[in-house]
């Protein structure tokens, strides 16, 4: 099979527009994020203990697509905001547990208006 030289033109790249609209949408969070102290993988992160509460660190990484090489950093940062704790399993001492403190689900509130906040800055229906 012969591939022509054209397919790796940065234009014919599926994965490059998804990149750049990746990082707009994340620059356009950085205002929303600033006032609550958070930048976005701790706001997805919370995101993800505001419903569970209390979750492993894999489990976490799992759900958020992080490696434990980011995931660690970035859980020692809130837990010395206050935001969440960390500790290990009662079940099984091999599991480091993340639980979101009340000083974390307050932030929730202060975090209601940003998804509305963010629809009205991207030019889509709620459809689309």
């Amino acid at each position: 099979m012969e591939f022509k030289d054209d397919c790796l033109k940065l234009e014919n790249q599926l994965c490059f527009p998804l990149y750049v609209a990746s990082k707009e949408v994340i620059r356009r969070y950085r205002p929303l994020l600033e006032e609550l102290d958070l930048t976005y993988t701790q706001y997805i992160t919370m995101m993800v203990l505001w419903q569970e509460k209390s979750i492993s660190v894999k489990d976490l990484g799992t759900r958020l697509f992080l490696d434990s090489g980011t995931l660690t950093p970035l859980l020692k940062s809130l837990e010395a905001k206050g935001f969440i704790s960390r500790c290990r399993s009662t079940q099984d001492e091999r599991l480091l547990v993340v639980s979101i403190t009340d000083l974390g689900m307050a932030l929730k509130n202060k975090a209601l208006s940003i998804p509305q906040k963010m629809a009205s800055c991207v030019n889509l229906s709620e459809d689309e």
